[in-house]
């Protein structure tokens, strides 16, 4: 079992390899069509929360296959606006296929029935609102595209265009965006911001576990699991399978 495994991972590793040199020269919006159209047609899909920045990547998206199937974990405790803004977002980008992943209701009565989980283990809670639904959309895809972008600081800050995650190609084509370039792409293309975020909120998440950051020149996911060493929620993990902290 363990040389099955491993010749898995190498063949991985070569899959990774391979995609990142064939988008080697190409812009995001290049690298974007061309693993949506060219190298995996039908295998491929993006997740978004729909949330600060999310308009960029579904903008190229949209540009490059209107149809490909969009990932959104609706965990039942998001924002109202970021429900709203997702059916308002993807009507103006003309995305046909979004589809709304949402957590297992026995995994909520065993281990989050009043909803307070977030509370007492923020971990566990992410897992079963937003992991475990994603992985189980994944299943018939080789590669997701996500907006992740380095300049979020912590962990991200040595993000690459393609990674491995959970058995599958992962494309970052934002990864070496600044918050510069994100606005400027924002106002060339006329997209509408998250209604939150003129509110101080430049990072999105669930309701109890996102608050307002006060000062623009922080580190913009400084407001998600404030005051605590968790930086991520589970969906973006490193290659080890283990969560991002602070603390490394």
């Amino acid at each position: 079992m363990s040389a099955l495994k491993s010749e898995y991972r190498l063949a991985l590793e070569a899959g990774a390899q391979a995609l990142d040199a064939a988008l080697d020269g190409l812009d995001a919006a290049g690298a974007v069509r061309r693993v949506l159209a060219g190298i995996y047609p039908g295998e491929s899909c993006v997740v978004s929360s729909f949330g600060a920045e999310s308009a960029v990547i579904l903008h190229l998206v949209a540009q490059a296959k209107p149809d490909t199937p969009v990932l959104f974990m609706d965990t039942g405790q998001l924002f109202d606006q970021t429900l709203a803004y997702r059916k308002a977002l993807s009507e103006r980008l003309g995305l046909t296929d979004v589809r709304t992943l949402s957590p297992n209701q026995d995994h909520l009565k065993a281990d989050d029935p009043d909803g307070t989980l977030h509370q007492t283990n923020p971990d566990l809670c992410c897992h079963i609102r937003k992991t475990l639904p994603l992985i189980s959309a994944l299943r018939p895809y080789k590669v997701w595209i996500s907006g992740r972008k380095r300049h979020h600081g912590g962990d991200r800050a040595a993000l690459p265009r393609v990674e491995i995650q959970d058995g599958k190609l992962k494309l970052n084509p934002l990864f070496d965006w600044s918050r510069d370039q994100i606005n400027a792409y924002f106002e060339a293309h006329d997209l509408p911001p998250h209604p939150m975020v003129a509110d101080g909120f430049p990072s999105i998440g669930c309701l109890p576990c996102t608050t307002q950051v006060s000062d623009p020149a922080e580190d913009p996911r400084a407001g998600r699991w404030a005051g605590q060493d968790k930086t991520e929620c589970g969906i973006h993990i490193g290659e080890d399978g283990v969560i991002t902290r602070t603390g490394g």
